[in-house]
């Protein structure tokens, strides 16, 4: 979007010249562009979030619990069942998606932020918003991580914020827990945060960065449900951290920004997760199937700790393939990178689909 502003407008000059956020909406039989769970959710959560939340409509009329107890102590149950934690409801904090998460921190702790691109688009665009400086290192080759690079840049730039994301988005590719500890300590020297964003980290085979928080208190991992629990719809994203962290979001939350239902969906789907790891690992076996498509076309895949694939090697340029693919009613990904395209994994039908158009495109 090219928005030519009036000259009467007082927009923020910080905000000026910003692109919101956004991937196209158009319609399309098989849409695999915004790394969703494919999967619906089971009838009988269906069943359970919807008798949580009729609980409560009777209640609308009272804000919600503003510190969402109820619900942080459940999530830190979840993180703790799969990492062998023992976080308590005091090291959680929940609001609406991990975007504001990742806004509240920004909001919080002074000084600019740094992160390793390509990476989330959200990040800079919520850095600037706010009026800090977005500094960006670029990875290396294959878009690998170099902790070297890392460790140099965040002592000669002093960043008060750094962003690293595992698996990261768009490439797929994850972070080692030995790296993200090495990168705490170089950021703490330098009074920085760090920010572990692991919006997949259930469809990732590493370690979660939360089992090393207890040894760096300037550590935040931020964490999704729209991802693994099918539940981008609900809008529940939450941090794990150091106490004085999470003292530090209320300082900058909004009054009642968790609304009742939003809590009583959430608590529902975390207390009812049995389908949970059977849809993620179909998701992560559907990736492995779809990456070996993808390379017998001839086709370059990054390898992914991620519900999603991100590949290069073909002629076209990556507009010209994606409209091809939308001219056949399938929506993937372009992810401004010149030469490559991202796709979601998606259910069976969606990926045989998928594949069938992308062949076409491909020699049309």
């Amino acid at each position: 979007m090219n928005q030519r502003w009036p000259e009467w407008l007082s927009l923020n000059e910080n905000i000026r010249a910003l692109k919101p956020y956004g991937a196209p909406q158009i319609p399309a039989q098989v849409r695999l562009n915004t790394n969703e769970n494919p999967y619906h959710l089971e009838e009988g959560l269906q069943s359970k979030i919807i008798s949580e939340i009729s609980k409560r409509v009777g209640n609308l009329n009272r804000y919600p619990d503003r510190d969402a107890v109820e619900l942080r102590t459940s999530l830190a149950a979840y993180i703790n069942g799969i990492s062998k934690t023992d976080f308590s409801y005091e090291q959680i904090w929940a609001a609406n998606g991990s975007n504001e998460i990742l806004q509240s921190i920004v909001m919080a702790f002074a000084g600019d932020a740094m992160g390793f691109e390509p990476s989330y688009s959200m990040h800079p665009l919520i850095t600037k918003s706010v009026g800090k400086e977005w500094i960006s290192i670029s990875r290396g080759p294959e878009f690998i991580f170099e902790l070297d690079v890392a460790m140099e840049a965040i002592k000669t730039q002093r960043p008060g914020i750094v962003f690293l994301t595992t698996p990261n988005n768009p490439t797929g590719g994850s972070i080692s827990l030995t790296d993200i500890a090495e990168v705490a300590g170089i950021a703490l020297s330098v009074g920085a945060i760090l920010v572990v964003d692991e919006a997949y980290a259930e469809f990732s085979k590493q370690s979660s960065a939360v089992t090393i928080i207890k040894d760096h208190p300037n550590l935040i991992v931020s964490r999704t449900m729209s991802k693994a629990f099918a539940f981008a719809g609900a809008r529940l994203g939450y941090m794990i951290s150091n106490p004085i962290l999470i003292d530090a979001m209320l300082l900058v939350r909004l009054p009642y920004h968790l609304s009742e239902l939003t809590q009583a969906a959430a608590l529902a789907a975390l207390q009812n997760q049995s389908g949970l790891q059977q849809q993620v690992e179909q998701i992560k076996n559907s990736r492995d199937f779809l990456e070996q498509e993808l390379s017998k076309l001839g086709l370059n895949v990054i390898s992914s700790d991620a519900n999603f694939l991100m590949f290069s090697g073909f002629k076209a340029s990556s507009q010209e393939l994606w409209q091809r693919l939308v001219d056949r009613q399938v929506l993937i990904r372009d992810v401004g990178i010149a030469g490559y395209l991202r796709v979601t994994i998606g259910t069976e039908s969606e990926n045989k689909a998928f594949l069938a158009a992308l062949q076409q495109a491909l020699h049309s």
